[in-house]
């Protein structure tokens, strides 16, 4: 699994420099238990043109990131969009999940997320789906970390349900 999440690791930084439209439609979800604040902190790294194109397709738009207007209505857009296709549950609870804003460059954008409080989880559940809407051949790879204890695994649309026991 090391060497897939290096491989794909490669290929977004290779293809984020480069013009070139890419090959694989892969995003990376981090999903990481903060001690401090006892929620999970999660990230979504996604090609911005796949993302972008992913969101006028589902909401039927025309946004544009890297295009300041567009702000707010992206933000609208990704807040309900990251509800709809990113659940997750921990010690068998659904938790609430909040959109905490994005990031962009020009060629990635990073989605932050951060779920409500939850003590000491041990079992950690999630349906992750970004982009399922757009390609059947789409690949999340997801990392679960809890007290530095790092579980990564590969979801192929349409596979959008891990587990993970800590």
């Amino acid at each position: 699994m090391k060497k897939l999440f290096f491989f794909l690791s490669v290929l977004i930084v290779f293809f984020s420099f480069t013009e070139v439209k890419h090959p694989y439609h892969v995003g990376s979800v981090e999903i990481n238990y903060n001690q401090k604040s006892k929620t999970f902190e999660i990230t979504g790294r996604f090609f911005l043109d796949d993302l972008e194109n992913g969101l006028n397709n589902k909401y039927s738009k025309s946004l544009h990131f890297n295009d300041p207007k567009f702000k707010a209505q992206l933000n609208e857009s990704l807040k309900n969009y990251s509800a709809e296709y990113f659940k997750l549950k921990g010690n068998n609870k659904f938790l609430n999940v909040n959109y905490v804003g994005y990031e962009e460059d020009h060629e990635s954008v990073n989605i932050y997320l951060e779920s409500e409080k939850i003590d000491n989880p041990k079992k950690v559940e999630s349906a992750v789906s970004f982009l399922y809407n757009l390609f059947d051949d789409q690949i999340n790879i997801v990392h679960i970390i809890i007290n530095g204890n790092r579980k990564s695994e590969k979801l192929t649309y349409p596979n959008r349900y891990l587990f993970q026991q800590f």
